[in-house]
């Protein structure tokens, strides 16, 4: 009832088509994890990296902070530093520039009133006590350039069955604590509640990533009964659809995607949205029904594209680990895991298709996380033809000609491309037709002449003759 509940709350629209991604990120979650833990000290540890918009680019941003094992700097430090790593390098750095120093007197990790949760809590008013819960923690800039504290809020609608839904954000502002400062901390809690309808009055939260995973799944879930409320039954279940879950991936749906929306009729705009790759309930059903976009500016809005009603066929994300698996026999597959399948969707060949982006991740029997490499290596999926590229994560400039060596016959064969469509921008010196000249069409006025003619005439016996 809570996820029918959902469903009816939703504004929905059904897509035409696809939006294209860009700016893809290449190192999965869990690495950057890894990587930013090898680049601090004993007693500190580093918030959950989120994937937010930073000037004008996608960029992993998390806090360093003392660690939850170490009491005495939990309650006497503060946050002092900022990781800043961009999330299309393969080379993700954390040392020089990617290091900003931001002090933060409120914390994920600090104890009592300078922790996070209690600051934001203490700031509700009695009405938000029963309905606001606060959720993740995100770090950007404002307008003003300054780096905040953004707590996205979930918010508890209904009584009997009470749902969640998208609360607004609480800003909490950096800089260390006066005296003032501790007794308003004390005693009401620190930041700035943005409602959700202010949020478009913030350009620096339009378009960006604050929305809880909680409120998105379970938004993505009640796209079960988009056949009615009778279709998850066990009789109908023309609809009935799940989010896949991947034993071995340590980080589960939804993935945030830059999507770009430009020549679709629609209202959405280009940013950063929750991706949601939904397929039939059976554990044995692997296909791809829908792929559900939900802006992650924590927008009103759900965007759908129905896979399953246009026939298409495609492959889900169950299926991609073994087509990876099964295209490098030669890796050992017992600590190198496929891991984040992500869309990657681009108008190739005539027309938009649609790839799945996995990265090969490391992982030890004794590790909890991926070992993070450097160069990961990818691979695309094609969700149509299940055909695996790999690509080269130094040249993603190079991923599109790649696609095209390796598929680009296939798809002439088998959707009658034209070579005009399938390469547009080829120039085959074997296609063009080679200019014959024969002795006429010698440009003899090129040949250089003697300016003076000697009197002289040799013979055909070498006798010179005057």
């Amino acid at each position: 009832m809570q996820t029918y509940n959902v469903y009816n709350n939703l504004d929905l629209t059904e897509l035409d088509e696809l939006p294209l991604t860009q700016n893809e990120r290449i190192q999965p979650f869990n690495n950057i994890v890894t990587m930013a833990y090898e680049s601090v000290g004993e007693t500190q540890e580093v918030s959950l990296p989120q994937l937010v918009r930073l000037d004008s680019t996608n960029q992993w941003t998390m806090a360093v902070q003392p660690a939850k094992e170490y009491t005495w700097q939990r309650m006497n430090d503060n946050s002092e530093e900022i990781f800043t790593v961009e999330s299309t390098s393969p080379f993700p750095r954390f040392s020089n520039e990617n290091r900003i120093p931001v002090t933060f007197s409120i914390g994920e990790s600090l104890a009592f009133s300078r922790n996070t949760y209690n600051a934001v809590v203490q700031r509700f008013n009695i009405f938000q006590l029963f309905t606001l819960e606060p959720s993740d923690v995100f770090y950007m800039k404002n307008d003003a350039g300054a780096w905040v504290q953004v707590v996205n809020l979930i918010k508890w609608k209904g009584f009997f069955f009470p749902y969640p839904t998208y609360g607004g954000v609480m800003v909490i502002e950096s800089g260390e604590h006066d005296f003032n400062d501790y007794i308003e901390r004390v005693t009401l809690g620190k930041g700035t509640y943005i409602p959700q309808d202010d949020i478009k009055n913030h350009p620096y939260l339009k378009g960006q990533n604050t929305l809880a995973e909680k409120i998105s799944r379970i938004q993505a879930q009640s796209l079960q009964f988009l056949g009615g409320f009778t279709d998850p039954l066990p009789w109908n279940m023309k609809t009935a659809v799940k989010i896949p879950e991947l034993p071995q991936d340590q980080n589960q749906q939804p993935y945030v995607t830059d999507f770009n929306f430009e020549g679709m009729t629609t209202d959405a705009s280009d940013g950063l949205y929750h991706w949601f790759g939904l397929e039939p309930i059976g554990e044995e059903r692997t296909s791809l029904a829908f792929s559900v976009v939900i802006p992650a500016d924590g927008t009103d809005k759900l965007y759908y594209y129905n896979h399953a009603a246009k026939k298409e066929g495609y492959a889900g994300v169950s299926a991609m680990p073994l087509k990876v698996i099964e295209s490098r026999k030669e890796y050992d597959w017992s600590v190198n895991k496929p891991v984040e399948f992500r869309p990657f969707i681009k108008n190739i060949a005539g027309r938009k298709r649609l790839f799945v982006l996995g990265t090969v991740a490391a992982v030890r029997d004794s590790s909890k996380q991926f070992d993070g490499a450097a160069t990961p290596d990818l691979a695309l999926v094609d969700a149509e033809y299940r055909d695996v590229i790999w690509i080269d994560a130094k040249h993603p400039s190079q991923w599109t000609s790649t696609i095209l060596k390796q598929l680009g016959e296939t798809w002439k064969a088998s959707e009658r491309i034209p070579d005009s469509i399938l390469y547009p921008t080829r120039n085959d010196k074997d296609m063009m037709p080679i200019q014959i000249l024969d002795s006429i069409q010698v440009d003899t006025t090129a040949m250089p002449v003697s300016k003076t003619i000697p009197n002289e005439v040799v013979d055909s016996v070498g006798v010179v003759e005057q």
